[in-house]
């Protein structure tokens, strides 16, 4: 069923005069199911333009959604999203989870548990989950208007979801004030918050001709061709200002003669005084009130002391200054420069009358503190503190662009004696403008502070807030930190906050995990110094989990220091904090156990808090300890479920593209999971980020091997291997990575450089007690022995290997162990290694039954398809065995060159020895080369003869 929750008038077709070329881009752009943006000044038409075109499309759309807004609306958050939804929310809000139904109530109504204040994801979610179940209805059409106007808050929100609407049949029409020049990009920030797919379209100015044709249609007719060309000139083109001009000389009673200037103001607010000085002064003033209040109703004028209003704005409707409201109580005026003209013509003691009743007739307490704010003059304690608390109620509201202005206010009305301190107050507002990523303003207000403010602890606040304003550069901020340490002097508290900082810098710009770790340290100890648990408790998990990254033995102790009472709920359960660290820790113990309980704990009570950036996390954590323990189907549903989370709130994106590149390489996809693993490699290039581009190459490199490309795992995991000695990462147990490794080196022949790899990585393993990394490199190290010729030592490695990695529950390792002993024993040159001299592989099916029976328990599907493939291969036809001068002659070969020079023995093509060692035709034919010059012979037909016994000239 079409719906339409706000139905406009509709146009009549000379309102959209001159504008052919725009409406013909326009449809184009809508019929591809496309957006549109259309921008230009004040009262050039955009509002014409945009009714007209939602009259068009509206039919083909089942749920149309409206709004719009006028200045005085703008400092109130959520109100266009109420215009957007406010009718709709029931439709959809039991398809939406209870954290983001919760927020979406709060952010309409006002009302219920507000969530927003510890995560305002929620909110974002909220809307993109209730845009996606409509359009999982039928097609939205969204229509906004002036979005100039509409409150910062709701602008976001639209931004974020518009963002992330993909394929969704959802499509925008939206209309924005520029300014006059036609070379101005004031519509790239809009652009940045809409569809990616969105077309910008200009409204320029009407030509003489055009403005001649909408005075005509208009009914100002009859006027000399000298008047239009000086309305056209007056009006620069622009139809309001035309028509308005038009409607002043048919009002006239002595119309100008050609060549005198026009009897009437030049500009629109003349105008609109004009047609004031027609009403009674008490109306003037209660169109004054109106102007000065964000959503102005009837009722609230009333409330405000104007007792005539209905009669006084009815006959400002007659005069065409308020548009008529036939289905609702609001008062809307007819152009928002309408409204601004009146409030700029007031005197000061006039708007501060104004404001002064809204103050005490207005219903939101962040609309009652704003007016109080503006109708009082100079410092006020009580005043201050009323815009305090109202700010706080717009942070809980998750409105913290909104808090920043309130804060702003507050400062500019708290006495300099004051506690807090306006300095305060300013760098409060700061940080909430950090908060709603308004990261330019925080810097301002915080080196504004900076350029005055003599307190510490003011100063190094103001340093924090330059800090985090930086986001990733903070190499650009390099010189703050200094700066910082000398204004904390020997204040611990205020040390405490710097070296905190400077724990993240050294992981950040220098890669350092020794120097992080120093000083998280000695964060945490100047914060228990100064009784500051919070700040204390941030360090210590950051201590925590750089020590658990690095594999130092303290790594449990200051878990153990980190979990003590007191703690802060919020950081508890915070992905940061030690909760979360204490997992890592367990994962990388092998105690999946625990840490699956952990995790779910941690997951229940973000989801309660509504935590979505702790949630992202904690649901990666989960489908982590799946894929550990074998449960492939699972840990693909979790990965993919946390992927999109991520990529909807936009955070955690590169990690969360990581950890479903393995979950794919174990149960879904390994071209998608080499796809995800490359684009989680360069999200952390582009971020500098050298932790998390290891643990993508890691990704990348075990796919690789998944996908049978040895020499492609062995590039990306020799990278790995650098980038982690280089960060000091000694814990295997981080990236899982180097039995990997070995077991491709082995693959391409590089025997010594895959056992220096094992020989490293169990050193490290024994010291730490890393069961199953231990167990890993068994198994790899079982391959490096067949290769050697160690045939029965390789299976009694590989049958132990695969006995421990059940006992500890690493259900997908123990089915690989179980896959190289088959492979080993029926076809082991597809694992590098050579077959056994004088025993015949154990070719069939039959050999990979335990392995086929364990990759389908884990849901293994990619390593299971590897087994089904090998099983329905036809057995190979029995070849003349190779002569004994043969195998002495390909003796002296490595260990890849060997299995080509055997393959091609057996008659194997090219292509068919490609296959079966999992290399590309080039590298066969590359090693090829090799064996010939090796061997001193010219070609594969010498091979065969040397197969045969007989000698090679």
């Amino acid at each position: 069923m079409h719906r339409d929750f706000k139905e406009p008038g509709r146009p009549r077709p000379d309102l959209v005069i001159g504008r052919e070329e725009l409406f013909t881009a326009a449809r184009e752009q809508l019929a591809r199911g496309g957006s549109v943006l259309v921008h230009g000044s004040a009262g050039i038409g955009k509002s014409t333009v945009l009714r007209a075109l939602a009259a068009e499309y509206d039919t083909t759309a089942r749920t149309v959604l409206r709004c719009s807004a006028t200045e005085s609306e703008s400092h109130l958050p959520f109100l266009a999203l109420t215009d957007l939804l406010g009718l709709v929310v029931d439709e959809v809000s039991d398809q939406l989870p209870a954290p983001q139904r919760t927020a979406l109530e709060s952010a309409l109504t006002g009302r219920g548990e507000s969530t927003l204040q510890r995560d305002g994801l929620a909110l974002r979610l909220a809307v993109l989950s209730t845009l996606r179940a409509l359009a999982a209805k039928g097609p939205v059409l969204i229509v906004a208007d002036d979005l100039q106007w509409l409150d910062p808050a709701s602008v976001e929100l639209l931004g974020f979801a518009a963002r992330r609407l993909g394929e969704m049949p959802v499509r925008m029409l939206c209309a924005v004030r520029t300014s006059t020049d036609p070379h101005g990009h004031e519509q790239d920030r809009y652009l940045r918050a809409s569809p990616s797919d969105t077309l910008a379209l200009r409204v320029n100015p009407l030509s003489r001709a055009h403005v001649a044709e909408l005075l005509e249609n208009r009914g100002y007719t009859g006027l000399p061709r000298s008047t239009v060309r000086d309305i056209h000139r007056t009006s620069g083109g622009n139809p309001l200002f035309a028509l308005e001009l038009g409607r002043a000389l048919a009002d006239s009673l002595t119309p100008p003669r050609p060549g005198e200037p026009l009897p009437v103001p030049t500009s629109l607010r003349t105008l609109v005084l004009n047609r004031l000085d027609m009403l009674p002064a008490e109306a003037r003033r209660t169109l004054l009130v109106a102007s000065a209040g964000a959503r102005p109703t009837l009722a609230l004028l009333r409330a405000a002391g104007r007792e005539n209003a209905e009669a006084e704005t009815a006959r400002a409707v007659e005069l065409g200054l308020l548009a008529p409201e036939r289905e609702s109580p609001g008062v809307r005026f007819a152009h928002p420069l309408v409204s601004a003209a009146l409030y700029a013509e007031a005197t000061a003691q006039e708007r501060r009358a104004a404001h002064a009743a809204l103050s005490t007739a207005a219903v939101d307490p962040i609309e009652r503190a704003r007016h109080l704010a503006l109708a009082t003059t100079g410092a006020d304690p009580q005043v201050a503190a009323r815009l305090g608390e109202a700010a706080a109620v717009a942070r809980d509201r998750g409105a913290p662009s909104v808090a920043a202005e309130l804060g702003l206010l507050a400062a500019r009305h708290t006495p300099a004696d004051a506690t807090p301190s306006p300095d305060e107050r300013r760098l409060q507002a700061a940080e909430d403008a950090l908060t709603a990523g308004e990261n330019d303003l925080a810097r301002d207000i915080a080196r504004e502070v900076l350029s005055r403010a003599t307190e510490p602890a003011e100063r190094v606040r103001a340093w924090m807030v330059v800090i985090e304003a930086a986001g990733q550069s903070i190499a650009e901020v390099d010189a703050v930190y200094p700066q910082a340490l000398a204004d904390a002097g020997d204040d611990p508290r205020l040390l405490a906050l710097v070296h905190y900082q400077l724990a993240w810098r050294a992981l950040v710009i220098d890669g350092d995990f020794a120097a992080g770790r120093k000083e998280a340290a000695r964060s945490a100890e100047l914060a228990a110094r100064a009784g500051d648990r919070r700040t204390e408790l941030l360090a210590l998990a950051h201590q925590a989990q750089v020590e658990t990254l690095m594999g130092h033995p303290d790594a449990p102790a200051t878990i153990k220091k980190a979990l003590k009472e007191p703690q802060d709920p919020q950081l508890a359960c915070h992905h940061n904090g030690a909760g979360a660290t204490r997992f890592r820790w367990l994962m990388m113990s092998d105690q999946f156990g625990d840490a699956r309980a952990t995790a779910t704990a941690l997951l229940r009570e973000v989801r309660r808090r509504g935590m979505v950036e702790s949630e992202v996390h904690y649901v990666r954590f989960l489908a982590e300890i799946e894929l550990r323990t074998g449960h492939c189907g699972r840990a693909l549903d979790l990965a993919r479920e946390g992927y999109g989370l991520a990529r909807d709130s936009g955070i955690g994106e590169g990690a969360s593209a990581m950890l479903t590149s393995l979950a794919e390489a174990a149960g879904g996809d390994v071209e998608r999971a080499q796809a995800l693993a490359r684009e989680a490699a360069e999200h952390a290039e582009q971020d500098g980020d050298l932790m998390y581009l290891s643990r993508a190459l890691g990704a990348l490199g075990h796919a690789q091997l998944v996908s049978g490309d040895a020499a492609g795992t062995v590039q990306s995991l020799r990278r790995v291997r650098e980038l982690e000695e280089g960060l000091g990462v000694t814990d295997p147990a981080r990236g899982r990575w180097q039995a990997d490794l070995a077991e491709a080196l082995v693959r391409v022949g590089e025997i010594a450089e895959a056992q220096d790899v094992i020989d490293v990585t169990r050193q490290r393993a024994m010291r730490l007690g890393r069961e199953s990394i231990l167990a890993v490199l068994d198994r790899a190290e079982a391959l490096v022995r067949a290769a050697r010729g160690e045939h029965d030592a390789a299976v009694r490695q590989l049958t132990s290997a695969q006995d421990q990695l059940a006992k500890l529950g690493c259900g997908l390792e123990e089915a690989r162990a179980a896959y190289a002993l088959a492979s080993l024993r029926a076809m082991p040159q597809a694992l590098g290694v050579a077959p056994r001299a004088g025993v015949a592989p154990v070719p069939g099916p039959a050999a990979y039954d335990e392995a086929s029976r364990l990759f389908r328990r884990c849901r293994a599907l990619p390593w299971l398809r590897q087994v089904e493939q090998i099983s329905t291969t036809p057995a190979p036809v029995p070849q003349p065995a190779i002569a004994p001068s043969a195998l002495d002659a390909l003796a002296g070969l490595a260990a890849t060159e060997r299995q080509v020079a055997e393959l091609v023995m057996e008659g194997a093509t090219n292509r068919e020895i490609a296959g079966k060692l999992y290399i590309s035709v080039k590298t066969v034919e590359a090693t090829l080369t090799r064996v010939y010059r090796k061997l001193g012979i010219r070609s594969r037909v010498d091979i065969v003869r040397l197969a045969a016994g007989h000698r090679t000239n």
